[in-house]
Order: C-alpha cells, then structure tokens, then sequence
C-alpha cells in the first residue's frame, strides 16, 4: 500500500478543502409580493418579473379544469 513520501503542510490542505465550500442562495426580495426569489427569475408566488407580469395566476386555470373532470 502506497505512503506518502512527506507531509502535507497545513496551507496546501487547507487549500485543498476550501473546494467543498457551499456558497450561500443569493435571494432577492419581490418588489410586487414580497417573496423571497431567486434573482433574475420569475417569481413563483405572484407570477411577476421586473414589474410585468409573466404568467397568469388567477383563478381561472383551476375553475376550468373543475368543469372538465365533472
């Protein structure tokens, strides 16, 4: 079974570990609900991006799909 030759000095690990560090979401707030979103994407709550509107979340969806199953 291969040993190493010397030891490795505390920098060059700790170098070496500093790979595995996890970076923290970066969040922003949504100007129209208040939401925390992921920046630069639709919010999922209201349905808005950069103030416009994106998608539709009314109600209406959800009633017409009721009165298709019944």
């Amino acid at each position: 079974m291969a040993n190493p030759k010397q030891r490795h000095t505390h920098h060059r690990r700790d170098r070496a570990r500093k790979q595995y560090d996890v970076e923290l979401v970066n969040t922003q707030e949504c100007p129209k609900c208040k939401a925390r979103i992921l920046s630069h994407r639709i919010c999922p709550t209201c349905g808005t991006y950069k103030g416009k509107e994106m998608i539709s979340t009314t109600p209406k969806l959800k009633a017409e799909k009721t009165k298709k199953t019944a």
